[in-house]
Parts: C-alpha cells; sequence; structure tokens
C-alpha cells in the first residue's frame, strides 16, 4: 500500500500544474473552449482524470489558470520609457495576446465580470495602474482612469482579433478591408454621408496604429482631467 501511494505521488509530482495549464493552453489555441475536455486532456498528458483532479478541481478553475498564465506572460516584461511608451507597452501585450489566443478575449469577459476578485482582474488593473499612476493622476481617481484604459484595451482587442478571424477563411485582411470600404461608399449619400468619407480611411488604416491611436485618446482625456500629470 505504501509503495503504491509513493508511486502515485512522484506521477502527481511529475504532472505538474503548469505543465497542465500549458497543455490546456494548447487545447484551447486548436480547438476553442468545447475542445478542452479533461479526457482529450489527459490523452495529451498520457496520465489519468485523477492525476489532473489533484491540481485542478473542474474545468471552471482551469480556464481561469489557463487565462491568467497567458496574460501574466503578456505582462512579463517590464517596459521602459515615458508612462506612455509603458502603457503602449502593456497594451500591445495584450493586444498581442488577445491576438494569439481565439479564446482569450472571451475568457477575459468572464473574469472581468463574474471573477473580478482575482487573478486575472487584479493583474491587468496592477499592471495599468501603475502607470496610471505614474502618468500624476490624484489618488481619488486612479480606479475610474485604470478601468476606462482597461476596458479600452480589452474591448479594442478583443474587436480586433475577431474581425481577423473573420476575414481569414475567405479573404487576406486588406481584400477585407477593401470590400467593405467598397459597401460603405455604396451607402445612401444622404443617410450615411460620414460613413462614406470614412470609407478610404478605414481602407488604410493599421489595426495597430489605429488600436494605439486609441490608448492615447483616452491619455488625452486624463491629461484633459488632471492637467498637473504627466499624460
Amino acid at each position: 500500500m505504501a509503495t503504491g501511494t509513493r508511486r502515485a505521488q512522484r506521477r502527481t509530482e511529475a504532472l505538474s500544474r503548469e505543465r497542465i495549464v500549458e497543455a490546456a493552453v494548447e487545447l484551447l489555441d486548436a480547438a476553442g473552449e468545447s475542445g478542452l475536455t479533461f479526457r482529450v486532456l489527459t490523452e495529451r498528458l498520457a496520465t489519468g482524470p485523477g492525476a489532473i483532479y489533484w491540481h485542478v478541481a473542474n474545468k471552471g478553475e482551469l480556464l481561469v489558470a489557463a487565462t491568467d498564465a497567458v496574460v501574466a506572460d503578456a505582462l512579463a516584461a517590464e517596459p521602459a520609457g515615458s508612462p506612455r511608451d509603458e502603457v503602449h507597452a502593456v497594451a500591445l501585450g495584450l493586444f498581442s495576446a488577445i491576438d494569439a489566443h481565439p479564446w482569450l478575449a472571451a475568457q477575459l469577459l468572464l473574469q472581468l465580470s463574474r471573477s473580478p476578485g482575482g487573478p486575472v482582474t487584479p493583474r491587468i488593473l496592477e499592471s495599468l495602474g501603475r502607470r496610471v499612476r505614474a502618468l500624476g493622476v490624484p489618488e481619488e481617481h486612479w480606479f475610474t482612469a485604470t478601468s476606462v484604459l482597461m476596458h479600452y484595451v480589452l474591448g479594442a482587442a478583443g474587436q480586433n482579433a475577431a474581425n481577423s478571424r473573420v476575414a481569414e477563411p475567405d479573404a487576406d485582411r486588406a481584400e477585407f478591408l477593401a470590400a467593405t470600404a467598397e459597401a460603405w461608399e455604396d451607402l445612401d449619400p444622404e443617410e450615411y454621408e460620414t460613413t462614406r468619407l470614412m470609407a478610404s480611411q478605414m481602407r488604410e488604416h493599421d489595426d495597430r496604429a489605429q488600436f494605439l491611436a486609441g490608448i492615447d485618446l483616452v491619455l488625452a482625456g486624463v491629461a484633459a482631467l488632471y492637467p498637473g500629470g504627466r499624460a
């Protein structure tokens, strides 16, 4: 009996929580949330379900851990430069992570709305909040400024990733934008005057440049509201 227990312990130690989460991220990237099952996970890890349940209680906990692992990796680098430059670097790290992991945007939305106590939401808030503090925002406004910035980053990055995946099956990004611009230019000129005038700008825009322009609009608002800061 003691020998069997020692063997089980050795298997559990060899199969770490980190390895389970890594395999879960791989499955999520390949097949989405529906493709992540404990049966498929045990096959990939060549183990039994008991070894996985030793580290992770259920699929919900595993999804949280996978989301947190990807976000932590995206925020691992310590950017240097002005507070604005650091905000750009943090935002682009999250932008790239959401673009690379198709399931991440939906999971981030769930974590922010259902489990703001952690671990994912505090990690993002801390990374952006430090930069908001460095901008000179008064303490009583840290939460508002950081929350606005966070929701812009996650919302815009998630929408961009969704747009990219919609375009990929039938056309590359440039073709997709050109077709959309043509559709806008064909709209009724009286009802959609402004949209038609913006069509050429949409056709030529760069996703990352537009994303960073949105960051700067948020920071300009911060600077206007708190003129003593360094935004």
